[in-house]
């Protein structure tokens, strides 16, 4: 053999030992980086292959009302939930967008360039292309089988009466959370807690053990004060207001004296939480409850307050007398009775059924300004009722400390001082309940996961007035349906008690409105309850700048009596005692 040739063979040999060497240390660099280096990553791939996770979704709770007054355990759902389904796409799995974008276009009702301007990516995670889908719609999308896309189960909230308390109720948006009303107040025990089961499956992705499991806990139920019949009543008689009114809006409160529930409460013009969507588009201010979220300066139904402060006091008694003009002049400021009348002696019930402006100057007089304020206060007017539902907010007037004589004299008629309908519905129910704060409420009774019930009972506040001073008032408002202007208020057989009020509205930059016909410038209001002399109900009624007539007499005082009629002789079935 010669030296040429065992130098060859020599090299392939150290060349193929070198080689050998290099990949054996490579491959033990490799072991060392997969088994110690990123042993966590691929552990975590492992058991991914072998393990599962599954969500499992909590049900929201159910909100019922009262279906019937005679069998208070009937209920009927106002918001519940439904099983749906959502498309979800993961663009980096499509094979093709184009096309993947067009059948899904077809089958999901949707603009294909909309759909494509979604997917055109390579996220891995876009939000649904859309929810919503029945079983149906959605077993057509996944026999279609598309390469990245989803169909998701999930709930979704449904209200089966559509517009019917759609201010009270709130929405659930479509991220499951409930936003505004009752859905919003109380989130977080309506949402409930989800599920999730873990456990490792073999390769053929059969389950083979459980590891963990955790069941969903669906939310709390809520059985409402609120009946729908009334309810339903009074949101038509709503709508007939505002059209034959021509008011731009319309507000009614309704609060039972005995439990303090609130029996109907409704806004016109309304919405449909199935449909939160589009109305957020066209106009999210109507999400807010006016009721609750609306300040407003109410007019003369605030002089049974004040004239019940004076009588608490004992700064006048029913009987006292003065005699007054059709003007007076307080701090260089003119004020005038409605229609600029004088009314000459008036006792103090003379002056609420006349509804004398100049009388109430003089009775706040007679109060003084500290007096007045600390009975507001009382009445709860600066503070928020604690109502079950979002966005409530508290009446407000100047701090007394920067009170002057000209706000003594207009709070005195109801000008200058602003509350909510739910609050000023508070007051005349305190009245009504003997001169006692009643707070009001919305939840008659919880329905805990496990089926267990809670009753909610009437929770009661401070007195506010006498109880002879509650009569006294309530007497005089009895004379300001019977005589005064609030007779279309009456129910024939009924002793019903109230007021009017036709407010003037503030404009943002001072000052009030005006027009020379006096129409559509002023809030309407009728306030009161009954039976007098054992009442069952308070109720305020407000619209907003009807155009038909210029005083509430004519407007407000009549929805109240419509709705006061069908509460007194078919919700309540009291038998007349006139």
């Amino acid at each position: 053999m010669s030296a040429d040739f065992e130098r060859l063979i020599k090299g392939r040999l150290t060349f193929m030992a070198a080689l050998i060497m290099m990949v054996s240390v490579v491959m033990v660099w490799r072991l060392f980086d997969i088994q110690v280096v990123r042993h966590e990553h691929y552990l975590a791939q492992a058991q991914d292959q072998q393990r599962f996770e599954k969500i499992e979704l909590a049900e929201r709770g159910r909100i019922y009302v009262h279906d019937s007054y005679v069998d208070p355990d009937r209920y009927y759902p106002l918001a519940f939930d439904v099983k749906r389904f959502a498309v979800w796409v993961v663009p980096r799995n499509l094979k093709d967008k184009t096309e993947a974008a067009r059948r899904l276009a077809g089958l999901l009702a949707l603009p294909e360039n909309e759909i494509f301007s979604q997917i055109n990516n390579d996220k891995i995670y876009i939000p649904p292309v859309k929810r919503g889908l029945s079983l149906d719609e959605a077993n057509r999308v996944k026999g279609e089988k598309i390469s990245g896309v989803l169909v998701v189960p999930e709930y979704s909230r449904y209200y089966p009466e559509a517009t019917l308390a759609s201010h009270l109720l709130g929405f659930v948006n479509a991220e499951g959370d409930g936003k505004y009303g009752f859905e919003g107040h109380y989130n977080g025990e309506l949402k409930g807690l989800a599920g999730e089961v873990r456990g490792e499956k073999d390769t053929l992705g059969r389950v083979i053990n459980l590891l963990e499991q955790k069941n969903p806990r669906d939310g709390t139920s809520y059985v409402l004060t609120i009946d729908r019949s009334v309810q339903f009543f009074v949101e038509k008689k709503l709508s007939e207001g505002i059209e034959k009114y021509q008011a731009d809006s319309a507000s009614a409160v309704i609060l039972d004296i005995e439990t303090g529930g609130v029996v109907a409460m409704a806004s016109r013009p309304t919405y449909d939480p199935n449909n939160f969507r589009e109305q957020a588009k066209a106009d999210a201010g109507l999400f807010v409850n006016p009721v609750i979220a609306h300040l407003y300066e109410p007019g003369s139904v605030f002089k049974p307050m004040v004239m019940s402060a004076a009588l608490d006091a004992g700064a006048v008694t029913p009987e006292t007398k003065n005699t007054f003009g059709a003007s007076a002049v307080v701090d260089g400021y003119e004020i005038h009775t409605a229609e600029n009348k004088a009314f000459g002696e008036e006792t103090m019930s003379q002056i609420i059924v006349n509804s004398d402006n100049v009388g109430m100057v003089w009775v706040s007089e007679k109060l003084g300004k500290e007096k007045l304020y600390d009975y507001i206060k009382k009445y709860g007017f600066f503070e928020k009722t604690g109502i079950d539902l979002d966005t409530e907010v508290n009446g407000y007037s100047p701090p007394l400390k920067h009170w002057r004589n000209i706000n003594r004299a207009t709070i005195a008629f109801g000008q200058g001082i602003s509350i909510t309908p739910l609050g000023l519905a508070a007051a005349y129910a305190t009245l009504a309940n003997g001169g006692v704060y009643i707070y009001p409420r919305l939840v008659d009774k919880m329905i805990l996961p496990d089926g267990t019930e809670k009753k909610i009972e009437k929770q009661e506040g401070e007195r506010v007035v006498k109880t002879e001073t509650a009569k006294q008032i309530a007497e005089m408002l009895v004379l300001a349906v019977d005589e005064g202007h609030g007779w279309r208020a009456g129910v024939p057989g009924y002793r019903v008690a109230g007021k009017t009020g036709t407010a003037q509205i503030p404009k943002p930059e001072g000052g009030y409105e005006e027009l020379e016909n006096g129409l559509g410038i002023f809030n309407h209001s009728f306030a009161g309850f009954a039976p007098a002399d054992s009442p069952k109900y308070a109720m305020v009624i407000k619209l907003e700048k009807p155009k038909t007539a210029r005083y509430a007499e004519n407007t407000s005082a009549e929805l109240f009596g419509e709705i006061s009629s069908f509460l007194l002789n078919y919700y309540y079935r009291v038998p007349p005692t006139r």
